[in-house]
Parts: structure tokens; C-alpha cells; sequence
């Protein structure tokens, strides 16, 4: 195995992780062969999969791969005036199309413990954490095989928890990345904090290393993060675009064709707040009742299929950071030697 430290990098990236098959073995293995790491978002994957994809990528790299997963919290149904509720609003919706919408049973998220196990076969070079600390035996069996752990944090509490637990590094997510928020409790404020002020914060009361994550789409943020004191950017919006990428065909278009709109923060997609492009889906569910995380996740799969068979992409989670307006329709292996020359060119 590739033992994994920062100081490796012939480029300070990470290709973030991204749930729901954005992730493929061709884009990790292009941005870990050009000196970057490559990553899996493996929240919503089952164990035998992960092992599939994860062996499929090492015949394609030797370098850097990271698996990502989410830290779900136990989960209940809600009430039958509740669950009526929140039907009633995704029946609501303007999309004019049959679908069935059906009510999960559990269990609502696959077992942490058998999906490390998976990772584990293939021994990527790290393995990291989403919304919240995975107990603290696993942490410490990932790093028995002497991979690497980081954890994301959206504040400086949490990032003080993640020192504590003894993770290696911190994945510091400012308010401008696309997809899910990292904060721990969504029930708490959410003290929506910019990348660079979350750096700096975090840098002043915590000494474990620092990715930066957010808005991240130049060689330019880049060097503007690692001065600030980071070591690493993670880049996910940017990459999507590329043709290695597993986005939809839908999803490219509103990244590089609707670039007036802006992002929106949104719990209507999987019960959790994620910021994705502005579309008919966030506004006709603003304000409405909704499922718990991750059971509207499931609950609205069906329909986001429906409207990406469709073409149609006002009612799928066009997931996006705040600067998807600058995504650049290039291969992986070119979007990565460009960030490198903006890079350079700003030392």
C-alpha cells in the first residue's frame, strides 16, 4: 500500500468524494496518477460494490485513493400524520410524471462496520468522515493497516473533536462547497462560516493538518488556501465536468449552460442540508414537511430517476459549490494539469 502524507502531493489536491456514483475509477485513478488523490463517496454503496470498485481502480492506479463515508445517526419513520405530510408535498410537485412513491423500510443506511470491512480488502490510503466521528475502534483499526483518517468539520468545536478522537488530518468545509453539509448536529445553528475564516480558526486552536473544501475551482484558491496554512485543497464541483466523471447527462448541462442561477442549501432532497443549483424541486418544497435523513433520500429517488430519464433537470439534486460558474469542460488528466500550471504560475 501507498502510505499516504501530504508532503507526496506533486499537486496539493484531493478530488473530493461524492455520494451517488459521481465518483469512478476511471476520474480517482486519472487524478492519482497525475499526483493528486482520488476519491469515493461510498455513503450509499454496499459493502460487496465498494470491494468491486475499489479493485477495479487499483489495476488502474498505484497512487493516492480515499473512501468516504457518511456517519449516519439512528433513524425512525416519522408519524403517519407526518410521513402523510410529506408525501402530500413530493405529490404536489409540478413534475408531470408517474412515479410510485414508496415508503422505505429499514434498515435506512447500510452498517458502517461491514462497509470499512470492504474498504479494508483493498487498502486505500485513506479513509475519511462526513458529518459526524465514527467510533473511535474503527478510527483506530483504519490506522492499524497504517491508512490515514481525516474527518470534515464546518466549525471549530467540531474540529477540536475530531483532534481529540485522534484523527490524522481535518477536512475544513467552508459554507461555499456543493453537495452535503458536514456539520455534525443540523439541529444546532450552523454557523455558516467561509473557508478561508474556518482556516484560519481552526489553524489558530487545532495542530493537526487542514484540507480546505469549498468553492475551490482554480490553481489560483488553491494557492490562496495552502498560504492561509492548509495543506491540501479538495476540489469536487470542478470536477464534475469531466468526462471520467459519473454526473448525468443532465446534471453537465446545468453546470455549463445555467450559470446565472445560483445555489440554494436545501433539505428537500435527502433530509439533510446539502447546496446544489437552484431548481423547481428546492422552491416548490421550501417550507414543506419532509422525511429525516436519509429516509427522504430514499423516499425521492424514485422521482429524481423519472426526471433524469426525462432530461429534465428541475426536480434531481444538481449538486454544486457557489463557483460552479467557472467548471471547465475538460478531461480529468487536463483539468488537473491546468490546476497545476495556475498553480505554479502563482508562486
Amino acid at each position: 500500500m501507498n502510505i499516504f502524507e501530504f508532503s507526496k502531493l506533486k499537486l496539493p489536491i484531493i478530488q473530493a468524494p461524492m455520494a451517488g456514483g459521481f465518483n469512478t475509477p476511471d476520474l480517482a485513478s486519472v487524478v492519482a496518477n497525475s499526483g493528486g488523490v482520488g476519491s469515493f463517496g461510498f455513503s450509499f454503496t454496499r459493502p460487496e460494490k465498494i470491494n468491486e470498485i475499489l479493485s477495479a481502480t487499483k489495476k488502474l492506479t498505484s497512487g493516492f485513493i480515499n473512501a468516504n463515508f457518511f456517519v449516519f445517526k439512528p433513524v425512525n419513520l416519522p408519524k403517519k400524520d407526518v410521513q402523510e405530510e410529506a408525501i402530500k408535498a413530493i405529490e404536489s410537485l409540478s413534475l408531470n410524471e408517474k412515479y410510485e412513491i414508496i415508503i422505505p423500510k429499514e434498515p435506512f443506511y447500510f452498517d458502517l462496520k461491514s462497509q470499512i470491512e470492504a474498504t479494508l480488502e483493498n487498502l486505500p490510503s485513506i479513509i475519511t468522515f462526513h458529518l459526524g466521528i465514527p467510533s473511535i475502534d474503527i478510527i483506530k483499526k483504519i490506522q492499524l493497516y497504517g491508512i490515514k483518517v481525516g474527518i470534515t468539520a464546518t466549525n471549530i468545536t467540531e474540529a477540536k473533536s475530531i483532534e481529540s478522537v485522534g484523527a490524522d488530518f481535518i477536512v475544513a468545509q467552508g459554507i461555499e462547497a456543493g453537495g452535503h453539509r458536514g456539520i455534525f448536529d443540523q439541529e444546532s445553528i450552523d454557523e455558516k462560516i467561509t473557508l478561508d475564516n474556518l482556516l484560519i480558526k481552526i489553524l489558530n486552536n487545532v495542530s493537526l493538518p487542514i484540507v480546505a473544501a469549498g468553492g475551490i475551482m482554480e490553481g489560483k484558491h488553491i494557492k490562496r488556501v495552502i498560504n492561509i496554512g492548509a495543506k491540501a485543497a479538495q476540489l469536487g464541483t470542478a470536477f464534475l465536468t469531466c468526462p471520467e466523471a459519473g454526473t448525468s447527462k443532465v446534471h453537465k448541462h446545468y453546470l455549463l449552460n445555467e450559470q446565472k442561477r445560483k445555489t440554494m442549501i436545501t433539505k428537500a432532497f435527502s433530509g439533510r442540508m446539502a447546496r446544489g443549483i437552484n431548481n423547481k424541486f428546492i422552491e416548490e418544497m421550501n417550507g414543506k414537511t419532509i422525511f429525516p435523513f436519509p429516509i427522504q433520500n430514499l423516499v425521492t429517488t424514485k422521482l429524481r430517476q423519472v426526471s433524469q430519464n426525462k432530461n429534465n433537470g428541475e426536480f434531481i439534486n444538481l449538486w454544486a459549490g457557489i463557483n460552479f460558474n467557472k467548471v471547465r469542460n475538460l478531461p480529468a488528466k487536463e483539468l488537473v494539469k491546468k490546476l497545476c500550471e495556475e498553480f505554479k504560475a502563482e508562486i
